[in-house]
């Protein structure tokens, strides 16, 4: 088995986002930009993430610090000069590795692994000393452009800024997909010189040193138009956050969840929803949340995260859920809230009732057990465990008090 790292770049500010917060810790469909490029690695077999920081650097050490981070290595650029100069930083890590290292754009949240898998297959097939998955774009403004010859051999790459009027018009494009050997990587960074426009030290410059000491370099046309868009603005975000929602859609329907109006249906990539649930329109689903089987949900229904849902759930019109488990059977039709709460089989919620989980200083939970009928309007007032069986009169407000005075009779 071959050793394959990645190097990915997330140190960089952007100063048309005009944000305070880390270009990749900005979000798509409820992941950072950053979680998309770490999972794609880790799909094609990468052992060792070298993430390279700069602006905001604490930050995004801080969102990914979980059990699923440990193979992440932070690299600090203290400034930002190329492309180029951030894998160098990782020279201490890698000068002495020997296998296929991946460099990545940390802003490319619409990587696919299969983009990769190609890129890695050709790779190891032409037995080349670099391979990078290029682009064909109507528009090929603002990316480096693929320079050939006839044969159709690359001979390198020109950054936009740097391009001459013919070279403006190629549309293959370079969205920043590389494979290297390591120690042809490195051999070749240490000649790269700052001879461009901006004055830094560009990876692109490091194929062209390759292809001119006599090493192959190939070029895959792997990536589709969709997947070589980076995010360097606030307009972009959003055009990649409607992407990533078809693709999470897709799969959900795909995988037997009926999505009645799709393009008035926003649902988090982290949501798990069972085979033959239907998903009303205008239904927001935000986190990691989990529906079972069989369920329906919506319309404008509103689950947050932490939300746990069981099999023949009906939630409907308005119903708000958060941090709530719901077991097999429940019913909330009507305006409802239920916060912080773990409610039992077969509970029928009435139009209006909430649980009342904050008083002015801490989240209380509340527990209702099976077979509970919740009038219209009922108000319970957290912390509050309800026995099973338990009916609720509509307009009622109901505290532990009460609840243990009824018990006491």
């Amino acid at each position: 088995m071959i050793d394959r790292v990645a190097i990915l770049l997330a140190a960089g500010v952007s100063s048309r986002m005009n944000t305070k917060l880390p270009k990749v810790l900005h979000e798509v469909t409820g992941r950072p930009m950053l979680a998309y490029v770490l999972d794609a690695c880790r799909s094609v077999g990468v052992e060792k993430i070298y993430v390279i920081v700069g602006f905001g650097a604490d930050q995004v050490k801080e969102r990914f610090c979980g059990d699923e981070d440990k193979d992440i290595v932070w690299v600090h650029q203290a400034k930002q000069l190329g492309t180029a100069h951030a894998v160098m930083c990782c020279r201490e890590h890698l000068e002495n590795f020997v296998g296929q290292t991946l460099v990545l754009c940390g802003d490319g949240p619409l990587i696919r692994a299969k983009t990769l898998q190609t890129l890695i297959e050709k790779h190891e097939a032409e037995q080349s000393a670099a391979t990078l998955a290029t682009a064909v774009l109507d528009d090929p403004t603002g990316y480096g452009r693929i320079i050939r010859d006839v044969y159709g051999n690359i001979q390198g790459i020109v950054e936009d800024s740097d391009c001459t009027p013919t070279q403006r018009a190629v549309k293959e494009v370079n969205p920043s997909y590389y494979l290297f050997n390591n120690q042809a990587l490195f051999k070749a960074l240490s000649q790269v010189k700052p001879n461009n426009v901006k004055q830094e030290y560009y990876l692109t410059d490091a194929l062209s040193v390759l292809i001119a000491t006599g090493n192959k370099v190939v070029a895959v046309t792997a990536v589709r138009p969709e997947e070589a868009m980076g995010v360097n603005s606030r307009t972009q975000l959003s055009v990649a956050s409607k992407i990533m929602q078809h693709r999470v859609q897709q799969e959900l329907m795909e995988n037997g969840v009926t999505i009645v109006d799709p393009e008035n249906t926003w649902i988090d990539a982290r949501a798990k929803i069972g085979q033959d649930t239907v998903i009303e329109p205008f239904v927001y689903i935000h986190g990691a949340v989990s529906i079972g089987r069989d369920c329906r949900i919506g319309p404008f229904a509103f689950l947050r995260e932490g939300t746990v849902i069981g099999d023949d759930v009906v939630l409907g019109v308005f119903t708000e859920v958060k941090n709530t488990s719901l077991a097999d059977g429940v019913r909330a039709r009507h305006h409802s809230y239920l916060g912080d709460a773990a409610i039992g089989c077969r509970v029928n919620v009435g139009a209006g009732s909430i649980t009342a989980n904050y008083d002015g200083h801490h989240v209380h939970r509340t527990s209702v057990g099976d077979d509970c009928n919740i009038g219209s309007g009922a108000v319970l007032i957290a912390p509050l465990t309800l026995p099973a069986g338990a009916n609720v009169g509509a307009g009622t407000v109901v505290s532990q008090e009460n609840v243990d005075k009824l018990c006491a009779k």
